[in-house]
């Protein structure tokens, strides 16, 4: 039970987000109206992907220290977490985007930098998988890993801000946090952020689990075989 109090946790905070995020009341804000909703699902998806990116990092930093495996695990399985929700984030900003900005897709600036953003993700299963030799995969791989998120990080805070954006904070237009001044979306919001979070942890720990003991059976198999 003490093991498993978050995973309660976890569960009580995602009821509570996808209940209170589209049955809430919210502020009437002219064009966003009901669109304002998406604020809990895309953006917060998006900061929970980017704890678990640094959770990544992290992990991809103590196999290239220790060479154990069971950091490259953690790193791996992290990322792959952290790239679902950053999909589920940039197809639910579409939705929003196609009520308040008339289309799925307008090429905004942190539209692009976020979907460019992903493909260097991508990229980095597609270099794993295409690596036979286990500690080679995870050496390359950490490596990859670390430099694709300190060019992810300025690519979707930093370069957006350059130019002109539709994006709420950015381009000159104010960010939720200055005009909701009665804080209805801070209610969802914050709780939403730690549901997302704790979600793809759960999920990561899980597959970490199932990758070990993968290992552990294909390390007995060839033992027998020799």
């Amino acid at each position: 039970m003490k093991k498993s109090w978050w995973k309660i946790l976890t569960i009580v905070l995602l009821a509570y987000t996808i209940t209170a995020g589209l049955l809430l009341d919210v502020p009437r804000l002219p064009i966003l109206n009901e669109t304002i909703r998406a604020l809990h699902f895309h953006v917060t998806m998006w900061f929970g992907m980017i704890l678990m990116l640094v959770v990544s990092v992290i992990y991809s930093i103590k196999f290239l220290r220790t060479n154990d495996l069971k950091n490259d695990d953690v790193a791996i399985e992290f990322t792959n977490a952290a790239i679902l929700f950053g999909v589920l984030g940039i197809v639910t900003g579409m939705l929003w985007a196609k009520f308040t900005w008339g289309d799925y897709w307008s090429g905004d600036p942190k539209q692009n930098a976020s979907a460019i953003g992903l493909l260097m993700y991508f990229a980095y299963l597609i270099l794993r998988n295409s690596l036979t030799d286990v500690h080679q995969r995870a050496r390359i791989g950490a490596v990859y890993n670390i430099f694709a998120f300190a060019a992810f990080i300025p690519l979707i805070f930093v370069l957006p801000r350059l130019t002109d954006s539709l994006h709420p904070g950015n381009g000159g237009n104010p960010g939720f946090n200055a005009y909701d001044l009665d804080s209805k979306l801070r209610m969802v919001f914050y709780p939403a952020i730690i549901a997302w979070t704790l979600m793809g942890t759960w999920m990561a720990t899980v597959r970490v689990r199932l990758r070990r003991i993968e290992r552990k059976v294909e390390d007995r198999l060839i033992n027998q075989v020799s």
